[in-house]
């Protein structure tokens, strides 16, 4: 029996970092839903449609991986979802204290939600969207910290809007 995972964050950028968890998500859960969510007061750099169709692009062809985005609380949307996983990753200690809050908070709303921690493979525990937008923006590489694709569309933004 496959059981779905919800993976959310704002995935602004995405990263090698979130591309590892949901892969190994993958191989425990069988289905990775990943939810991009929608925060109006969060500053992003790609716009909710832009990181869905970054992440579409991403993961095309993949029967494993589902890309949805969502409003409002996480519990009402894993409900909708039909399930009670969340896969969350993290990298540094700081991560915790922040993952166990919402975790907390979550289960506080939904008791039988279970939030499901996942420690980034260490390669990519450097990695953050900050630091991908600063070496981005003074004109450096990420494409050992995002996808292709990502590093393409972030130039764009970054870079050649810099110029215009």
């Amino acid at each position: 029996m496959r059981k779905v995972a919800i993976y959310p964050g704002s995935f602004d950028p995405f990263t090698k970092g979130h591309l590892n968890i949901i892969e190994r998500g993958v191989r425990v859960f069988g289905q990775v839903v990943v939810a991009v969510a929608h925060n109006i007061s969060k500053k992003t750099i790609f716009t909710l449609e832009e990181r869905v169709d970054l992440l579409n692009e991403i993961f095309r062809g993949r029967e494993d991986v589902k890309v949805a985005y969502f409003e409002g609380l996480l519990v009402e949307y894993a409900k909708k979802m039909g399930t009670n996983v969340v896969l969350r990753g993290m990298r540094t200690v700081s991560d915790f204290e922040y993952e166990l809050q919402m975790a907390l908070a979550n289960k506080t709303l939904s008791p039988e939600l279970e939030t499901v921690f996942m420690v980034t493979d260490s390669e990519f525990s450097h990695i953050s969207s900050s630091v991908i937008r600063e070496v981005v923006s003074l004109g450096g590489s990420a494409v050992n910290m995002v996808p292709e694709i990502v590093e393409v569309k972030l130039k764009e933004k970054l870079v050649q809007g810099r110029r215009n």
